[in-house]
């Protein structure tokens, strides 16, 4: 009985050690990003699942269940996190929350001005879509590990293990990229939705927004959008399986061009990259 009491004992802070830490992110490249970071010390969900929209999302009840239970939130500045983290972290206020954004400098988010260039908008936000540009992945990457080297000591040396594993990956896409739009003109693509900006500022790229605060353009506006794109020699229009199609393929109509399909928020973050950068240089070659 004593042997058995003592073996009790013995494993009782082992099954407390190899409980994950639960972590909860806004979308889904993030979740990938974390996965990397933890390994097998975490269990990682995102709020907003494949297809839905991040500008107007709500979590259910289940989620608000489990957000009650979660050790972490890393938020990126989504347009739900400002309505709903005070309500997550009234539900539990020993959640800690981290900031992927510290040490990064952000860009205004982009509404078209439907004259000649893309403008902030007048009333701007930062855009969010710091996963965009792998270099500031590199940096979100850090801020992720401090954190969870601060709530699970004990696994440090993984975390920071696996960081160094990640950042090689990263350098690595990052001169993929590169190389893949070396030279290529013109330097300009359009999207329905301003997400691309971090990755076209890494990239020495124009990102071309159709969008006017999130509503597809009149008539007027959409004229003036393809007269933009001949002058700029637009040839590839992106859409997101979140927004609308219509207005993207009038224009590609226009232009002789082609809409394809790309989502920032997809979880294959390194293959979807690579595919972005590949149709730009295949669209100007």
């Amino acid at each position: 009985m004593k042997k058995l009491l003592y073996l009790l004992l013995w494993f009782i802070p082992l099954a407390v050690n190899a409980e994950p830490l639960r972590v909860f992110v806004s979308v889904a490249p993030q979740q990938t990003i974390v996965e990397r970071l933890g390994g097998a010390q975490v269990v990682v969900e995102p709020l907003v699942k494949a297809g839905l929209s991040p500008h107007t999302y709500e979590p259910t009840p289940s989620q608000m269940a489990r957000l009650a239970r979660a050790d972490s939130y890393i938020k990126i500045g989504m347009p739900f996190e400002a309505a709903w983290l005070p309500r997550i972290q009234a539900a539990n206020s020993h959640m800690n929350v981290v900031d992927a954004r510290d040490g990064i400098a952000l860009q205004p988010a982009l509404a078209h001005d439907h004259e000649d260039a893309a403008a902030p908008h007048e009333h701007a936000e930062f855009d969010p879509h710091i996963w965009t540009s792998p270099l500031l992945v590199k940096q979100m990457a850090v801020t992720i590990t401090n954190a969870l080297a601060n709530l699970d000591s004990a696994h440090a040396a993984d975390y920071r293990a696996n960081l160094a594993i990640l950042i090689n990956d990263l350098d690595a896409l990052d001169r993929d990229l590169r190389t893949e739009l070396a030279n290529i003109t013109p330097r300009q693509f359009m999207v329905f939705h301003p997400a691309w900006g971090y990755f076209a500022a890494a990239y020495g790229l124009e990102q071309i927004p159709i969008e006017l605060n999130g509503k597809e353009p009149s008539a007027q506006q959409l004229a003036a959008l393809i007269d933009q794109a001949r002058r700029e020699k637009v040839r590839v229009i992106f859409v997101q399986p979140q927004f609308p199609r219509k207005a993207a393929a009038q224009i590609a109509a226009a232009i002789d061009g082609t809409v394809e399909v790309i989502d920032p928020l997809a979880a294959d973050y390194f293959a979807n990259l690579r595919r972005v950068a590949r149709l730009i240089a295949e669209a100007a070659r």
